[in-house]
């Protein structure tokens, strides 16, 4: 898990931190929305709902990369999101709804998710 801070607030609660999260055995990432001044038991309970809910509680949770490949998506997944800030905060489609990069996250994740990488020659989601 890593997380990355300083990018420009985005959504409807200024988000500017996001943190990235890699299912060690599946290789798939999760990206969740925060803000710098949440608490704690804030982080905790968006945590809670966005990953712990979904997947289920654990056995086992640990933050190390023994094989690099986590720290290498982490890099990656880190560079979209500030690519994406980088190009500007908010942008209208042809429906006149406005995206900013809080709402393009699911996007960023299924785009890296489906996306085929020349270590494994084959998409996270399918490893």
């Amino acid at each position: 898990m890593s997380w990355v801070t300083a990018i420009p607030p985005g959504g409807d609660r200024s988000f500017n931190e996001c943190l990235v999260l890699v299912d060690r055995y599946r290789k798939t990432p999760m990206l969740l929305q925060f803000h710098k001044d949440d608490t704690a038991m804030d982080k905790t309970i968006m945590i809670w709902n966005g990953v712990i809910s979904n997947t289920g509680l654990l056995k086992n949770i640990t933050i190390l990369k023994p094989d690099g490949l986590a720290e290498i998506m982490i890099q990656n997944l880190e560079e979209m999101i500030r690519i994406f800030c980088a190009y500007g905060l908010e942008f209208k489609d042809s429906d006149c709804f406005t995206h900013s990069w809080c709402t393009s996250i699911p996007t960023l994740e299924l785009a890296y998710k489906t996306s085929i990488h020349s270590s494994t020659g084959k998409t996270p989601e399918i490893l």
